[in-house]
């Protein structure tokens, strides 16, 4: 009977403590007034996430949660869960363009222009007594992009809750986060590569190599990166272009990796005798001019070509000089965000439905999640394209 009773009386502390803290109004005002750094939004917010925690791991009944959906203020708060859950799986996931691209902001929607100057980086001239200083050509550029909207909607279904299916409570986040994740890394993946190969508009003479034979070795590496660092600048000085990036498709990913972490490597002096009885053993010198070996999978999804497996890219390092490209998002919304829906069914006779009851067509509750970016090629001396036969 003692049991029982300690029991109960667990019950109604629960039930006090839901009410407390999802539904209660302090000074009149519930959360939805609250902003997100107010003491007591913290305060309701741990505690809705410590509900949210117990419930998924089967230390609290279902029930309790669905009880507290159907209060005015916990819908907000486990929307805020699944919000904070989803940003902190999105900067966990690992991200591919950052390697490659700088990343910029922007204000608004429209186009952002970028202005470059180039010239008058030369070797000065000598000036002798008297003499009038030389002037310099100033060549002006100007890139130009703008970011747009993603995203999309998810249910959550009054089935969800009465199923107790605590999957899609689970997993969600981590959905939403990889969802971001994989349409920057497409977008990104988009501005050099389209169905054909490399961008043919911007991967044109010395930085497009279409000789040599199929895949990856240490000649056609050691070529790559001769054509790369030729690269002059418009009044002929050499592009510093730091440790550049070797990105290769799955296929190559092997290949480049032996390439990398090779002790040795033999290769030809390049004079006297034919190239197989003129060759000599090296230290791996590759490691310390290639920052990383970058595997996209997407390059052999976007091109569909017959050489998508054989083509690998080399781009400087986004922080030395001008990068190749530039991924921006909308200043004050860079990562991800989540919203809510408000229900909008009210019940026979008067009365507003719980939150869990969901929307008057569907049943559901609706979270969106909207991503904004945006991005552009910008230099092309700071890339190349090898494309294997």
């Amino acid at each position: 009977m003692s049991e029982f009773l300690d029991l109960l009386e667990t019950v109604k502390a629960e039930d006090v403590s839901i009410e407390r803290m999802f539904n209660a109004r302090e000074d009149g005002r519930g959360v939805r007034s609250m902003r997100r750094d107010d003491p007591r939004y913290v305060r309701s917010f741990s505690e809705a996430a410590k509900l949210v925690a117990a419930v998924v791991e089967g230390r609290t009944p279902m029930y309790r949660l669905q009880e507290a959906m159907s209060t005015s203020d916990f819908p907000l708060l486990f929307g805020d869960i699944i919000d904070r859950s989803m940003l902190g799986k999105y900067r966990e996931w690992p991200t591919i363009w950052a390697q490659l691209a700088r990343r910029g902001t922007v204000r608004d929607f429209r186009k952002k222009r970028m202005f470059t100057m180039d010239g008058a980086e030369g070797v000065l001239s000598p000036v002798g007594p008297g003499a009038e200083y030389p002037e310099a050509a100033l060549t002006e550029g100007k890139y130009d992009y703008a970011v747009s909207k993603f995203g999309r909607r998810v249910p959550f279904l009054w089935e969800v809750f009465v199923n107790d299916d605590l999957d899609a409570l689970r997993e969600t986040p981590s959905r939403l986060a990889k969802a971001a994740r994989m349409s920057e890394e497409r977008f990104a993946t988009e501005l050099y590569v389209d169905s054909t190969g490399p961008d043919a508009a911007f991967y044109t003479g010395s930085r497009r190599i279409t000789t040599g034979g199929v895949g990856l070795d240490v000649g056609k590496l050691s070529t790559a990166l001769s054509a790369l660092w030729a690269q002059t600048d418009t009044d002929g000085n050499p592009i510093f272009t730091g440790q550049v990036r070797l990105v290769v498709p799955p296929a190559l990913a092997v290949a480049a990796q032996n390439i990398m972490n090779a002790t040795e490597i033999r290769v030809a002096t390049g004079g006297g005798g034919t190239a197989a009885a003129d060759q000599i053993t090296a230290r791996n010198w590759i490691g310390g001019q290639v920052a990383e070996v970058v595997v996209n999978p997407w390059l052999p999804i976007i091109d569909v070509s017959a050489n998508k497996n054989t083509t690998w890219y080399l781009f400087a390092d986004p922080g030395v000089g001008r990068p190749a490209m530039e991924v921006g998002f909308l200043a004050g919304h860079e990562a991800p965000e989540l919203f809510l829906k408000t229900p909008n069914a009210v019940r026979v006779g008067g009365g507003t439905v719980g939150a869990e009851e969901g929307s008057f067509e569907t049943d559901g509750i609706d979270y969106k999640v909207r991503h904004v970016f945006g991005g552009a090629l910008l230099e092309p001396k700071a890339a190349l394209a090898y494309i294997g036969a």
